[in-house]
């Protein structure tokens, strides 16, 4: 069985459903703390996002109004994992919850060393 519990069925690619599963059984993995003020939660979006030229996996968004977000974009993962087992697909999808939830623990701590690497690796 996968690392998070998840028993993955039917045909290829994972479904929409699976795929929140398997968020929510990762981000119940994390201790708690590390989600603290974390107020609008992790947010599955179907759709994929687009950055200019690039997709997006996941968005950890700052909004005076709705608090502190984290999305992860179904559609990225779908056509970027085209063809790929479902240990790949679960080990992008843990890896992106790490990622954006690094991006929140920084922003409470006041610096951005993740997005620096991010602008870096992207030029």
């Amino acid at each position: 069985m996968p690392r998070y519990g998840v028993a993955w069925k039917g045909v290829s690619g994972v479904r929409y459903e699976e795929f929140c599963r398997a968020v929510e059984n990762v981000v119940e993995s994390l201790p708690p703390k590390l989600l603290e003020r974390l107020n609008g939660g992790f947010n599955v979006i179907r759709r994929k996002k687009e950055d200019g030229d690039y997709l997006l996996f996941g968005e950890y968004v700052e909004d005076p109004v709705m608090g502190y977000i984290v999305y992860l974009y179904y559609g990225t993962f779908v056509e970027e994992l085209e063809g790929a087992t479902r240990d790949e697909w679960l080990e992008e999808i843990e890896e992106t919850v790490v990622h954006e939830l690094r991006h929140h623990i920084e922003s409470l701590a006041g610096v951005d060393d993740l997005a620096v690497e991010e602008m870096l690796g992207l030029a």
